[in-house]
């Protein structure tokens, strides 16, 4: 992957990221947003210093270390990407609690459509904004999605200093156990 330059970081902001999801998925993960560098490059979680890719596979959610242009290989593992937001900002923070609301309700939509059995939202407080759950906690919730369960993770930013890589692993395979979903894949 060729690293963007300040013009394509710019040029990110009008762009949008394609979901990676089919239907019956193991797992739906749901970013916040699109980051510049993920939209500039065209890929989920392509930030150096992002931890989801080494997170999936050190959890066992892949058998390989995937990074973000494999992308597009998540679903062979019975896993998915999506975002609540669609639109690109440089911080998750420049998004508006509407936005966050609205990102809710569309993520009901996909859900309800492709029938993920799980859906991982990768971050707390866009969580608990997105679905009006002030009182959310990280890992499973007693709420179903469309019909599917909802797992809460930590945000794999390299930004969130609260998570580092061993605590983000053992969260993703809880998940992953919690989905009844073999190491390794599917």
């Amino acid at each position: 992957m060729t690293r963007p330059t300040k013009a394509d970081l710019d040029a990110a902001r009008s762009r949008v990221l394609r979901d990676v999801i089919g239907p019956g998925l193991g797992v739906l993960f749901c970013g916040i947003n699109p980051g510049l560098y993920s939209a500039a490059v065209g890929h989920h979680f392509a930030r150096p210093g992002n931890r989801f890719w080494p997170a999936l596979f050190a959890s066992g959610f892949t058998p390989r270390l995937l990074s973000a242009d494999d992308d597009t290989e998540l679903p062979a593992f019975g896993c998915g990407v999506t975002n609540l937001v669609a639109r690109t900002t440089a911080n998750a923070d420049e998004l508006t609690r509407s936005e966050l609301e609205a990102g809710g309700s569309r993520l009901k939509r996909k859900v309800a459509k492709y029938r993920p059995r799980w859906v991982a939202i990768l971050g707390i407080g866009a969580y608990r904004r997105a679905f009006n759950r002030p009182g959310a906690f990280m890992g499973a919730q007693p709420e179903l999605l469309a019909g599917a369960h909802v797992w809460v993770l930590p945000n794999p930013s390299g930004l969130n200093a609260s998570y580092q890589l061993p605590a983000l692993e053992r969260a993703f395979r809880a998940l992953r156990h919690a989905a009844g979903m073999s190491a390794q894949g599917r």
